[in-house]
């Protein structure tokens, strides 16, 4: 039985030293092969089921009708923001109303039965109330376009009413402040729908478990392949519930792929921010070298807008100190063109049908598209920066941002952890591990981060130089290492579906501060294209 491995993991291992092809033509593989199920040692929540997850709306479920449910539907399902806001603002729709379909959908679909996802951990108990003042204030002044429309978040993102625990036992009672992003989300008057279920600690805890577990949730499952197809990670979670209609919009977060890579996997759009567009004050780390959260929607507008209702100079986070904050990314999108941009396609990936497809969408519509053979660049010493910035930023967390909770250190969580192995972490905690062992000096920890921004940059610099690219684009999360230490953006968008219908994303990566373009360009692929089909296990 094929076991899945972590991510980053996979990444140094198709670019070490020793690896004699180029990478470009052996990219990681963050799909499992539809002929072997997953080795699943755990599959549902200990701490969770449907009962009580539902439990605070269980009246205003029972009053929400099914055919109400049925007329709801067309007017939310696979609908983008601005679709479902002209439905409101015509009389056909509330926010309660809303709110109710996307719980009345996850009482279906997320916990307990033979289709269940479990791709959330916590809803807002209050979600219901504030959706009724949403629809009282509906009509008073201009709002921002995300203003009433439930947005999940990854739990590792703090907020006020729910613990926050990265998926983890130890932390099922962190009760903490709302993070900055969730601060301006609801400053611009988005619903908090609740808690993404995610890979635990952001996917750097166990080596070998399978993406989209964690102890608290349980394991994710993709709707396009229920216990076949893996569902990317470690922002499973938002990803699941956005590709199956239990949630309009998510935020992940990526370190390195957590956000491309589980969009990507279930026919989603995702975009992974340069560092400093998004705080990430209050926001469980890996890595504060690395880390950024981001949106994931079905659409690009979404992800524009959702974007944008994020954004904000945080006085916490100085890397949000020196950007230009920009509060409607979704607003030039109306204008966009790919007429005349110029392409990087890497040529190892062009045997690949869908990407060629991809290719030729974006010749179509305008573009110029450039084949190059792709640098073979290390990253050495990826693994250590995690290592190193998780033993400093994590208990610099619990200090600054962790409620109550007896664990200060990545030391706690694996002592805690060792008292009941088989239920607080069934795969082992090998990259705890690794954490605990390894140690730097200041210089040396500077040269590996420096090494690692240089060498990820030169992947992408060499090319867009000598071929005066707009972009680079690739598939899934196959070059997303060199992006992060490059802490270039990317975005993801639906390309098709494989032979095994494993969904299948086209990449496109840019410079620093270029969200607007790759939004624009992803807007004008997705229309050329339409290539996203709803999972058919998840339609009623």
């Amino acid at each position: 039985m094929k076991k899945i491995i972590l991510l980053f993991l996979v990444f140094l291992a198709v670019s070490c030293a020793d690896n004699k092809k180029n990478e470009a033509e052996q990219p990681v593989q963050d799909t499992i092969n539809a002929s072997e199920e997953p080795e699943y040692r755990v599959l549902d929540s200990k701490f969770i089921n449907k009962d009580s997850l539902m439990a605070p709306f269980a009246e205003e479920l029972a009053n929400f009708s099914e055919d109400r449910y049925s007329e709801v539907k067309p007017l939310a399902f696979d609908r983008n923001i601005p679709e479902i806001q002209d439905a409101i603002q015509s009389g056909m729709l509330t926010y309660e109303e809303l709110a109710l379909f996307y719980l009345k959908r996850i009482q279906k679909f997320d916990r307990n039965n033979s289709r269940s996802l479990n791709s959330v951990i916590f809803l807002n108990p209050n979600l219901l109330e504030e959706a009724r003042e949403k629809d009282q204030a509906s009509g008073e002044g201009e709002k921002y376009p995300i203003f009433g429309i439930p947005v999940l978040l990854k739990d590792n993102i703090n907020t006020e009413n729910m613990p926050t625990t990265a998926g983890a036992v130890a932390l099922q009672n962190n009760q903490t402040d709302d993070a900055f992003i969730v601060e301006k989300l609801k400053e611009n008057g988005a619903l908090i729908l609740g808690k993404a279920n995610l890979s635990e600690w952001a996917y750097f805890f166990c080596g070998e478990c399978p993406s989209g577990y964690s102890a608290v949730g349980g394991q994710t499952l993709n709707p396009y392949g229920r216990k076949i197809l893996d569902t990317g990670g470690s922002s499973s979670g938002s990803a699941v519930a956005v590709a199956a209609n239990l949630a309009p919009v998510a935020v992940g977060s990526e370190t390195s792929g957590s956000i491309l890579s589980p969009s990507s996997q279930n026919s989603v759009v995702g975009l992974k921010p340069t560092i400093g567009v998004l705080s990430r004050s209050g926001i469980i780390p890996i890595s504060s070298t690395l880390d950024t959260p981001g949106p994931i929607t079905k659409s690009a507008v979404d992800n524009a807008i959702l974007l944008s209702a994020m954004t904000g100079q945080d006085p916490e986070d100085p890397t949000t100190q020196n950007t230009a904050v920009i509060s409607n990314y979704d607003t030039p999108l109306e204008n966009s063109s790919l007429e005349g941009k110029r392409f990087g396609a890497i040529r190892g990936l062009l045997e690949d049908s869908l990407y060629v497809r991809a290719v030729n969408d974006l010749k179509n519509a305008g573009a110029e598209v450039i084949e190059f053979e792709a640098e073979e660049i290390e990253l050495p010493n990826f693994l250590r920066l995690l290592n190193l910035d998780m033993k400093k930023d994590l208990p610099a967390y619990f200090q600054n941002y962790g409620g109550d909770l007896e664990v200060v250190s990545v030391e706690d969580v694996y002592r805690y952890n060792t008292q009941d192995s088989m239920g607080r972490a069934p795969y082992g905690q090998s990259l705890f591990e690794g954490i605990m062992r390894d140690s730097a000096t200041s210089a040396e920890f500077t040269a590996v981060k420096d090494t690692l921004r240089i060498n990820g940059r030169a992947f992408f610099d060499v090319p867009m130089e000598e071929h005066n690219l707009d972009a680079v684009i690739s598939i899934n999360n196959y070059h997303a290492g060199y992006a992060a230490v490059a802490q270039y953006p990317g975005i993801t968008v639906p390309m098709g579906y494989g032979e095994d219908g494993a969904p299948r994303g086209l990449t496109i990566f840019a410079k620093p501060f270029e969200e607007q373009h790759l939004l624009e360009w992803a807007k004008e692929f997705e229309t050329v294209s339409q290539r996203r089909i709803s999972p058919e296990n998840y339609n009623d």
